[in-house]
């Protein structure tokens, strides 16, 4: 199989409970709840997406077969250490399948995944994090962390609590009204305690 791939860079990781740690982010092309157009953005399951995962024309871009992903990711960390990949998207799991989990494990990657939870993961993951979207179903629903871009009307956070994941995390929306949407997390939070909020570091850090 060959998987497009937006962009692959080395950074850290700016939010959720792996914030800070060292990472090859993995970003593939294309996504279920959203074309990524902006003239489509008004009629998407997900209309406050930040990321560009449209085309493969990033740094680093472009289709690749397991083993040169892999290749790829592992001269990109040119670290010590245990190499530690991020495969986000877009959705991720519509391309990440058994064969490049096997590609990345051969070269010792420790493997996170953030996904929208619409599509079942395969094993051999080692951290998920899945972000669910209101008006979507989510089959995956269990993971290491769940994380809710805050505010969204038309999800149960009191379901979500209760599904199989180690850590709840609710995360301001990056929007023009994101001073307002931190406020209504942390208000969420402290009168939630099941719940931690997650911040974009690498944004304020004038990172990716």
């Amino acid at each position: 199989m060959s998987y497009a791939v937006k962009e692959m860079f080395l950074t850290l990781q700016g939010e959720g409970m792996q914030a800070g740690r060292r990472a090859v982010f993995i970003r593939f092309a294309g996504c279920n709840l959203w074309t990524g157009r902006e003239q489509d953005r008004g009629i998407a399951v997900c209309q406050f997406c930040d990321t560009d995962f449209v085309g493969m024309d990033g740094t680093h871009g472009g289709r690749y077969d397991a083993a040169a992903l892999a290749v790829q990711a592992l001269a990109l960390w040119a670290g010590e250490g245990r190499p530690f990949a991020v495969l986000t998207g877009g959705e991720p799991l519509l391309q990440v399948d058994a064969e490049l989990l096997a590609a990345l494990k051969a070269r010792d990657f420790e493997i996170a995944v953030e996904s929208n939870g619409t599509v079942a993961a395969p094993a051999g993951i080692d951290w998920l994090c899945i972000s669910p979207k209101a008006g979507s179903d989510v089959v995956q629903r269990a993971g290491q962390e769940v994380k809710v871009v805050w505010p969204q009307s038309g999800l149960d956070m009191i379901d979500i609590l209760g599904w199989d994941f180690e850590h709840h995390l609710v995360q301001p929306m990056d929007s023009a009204d994101a001073a307002a949407n931190v406020a209504a997390a942390i208000d969420f939070v402290m009168a939630n305690p099941g719940w931690r909020l997650s911040l974009q570091a690498h944004k304020a850090l004038g990172m990716r």
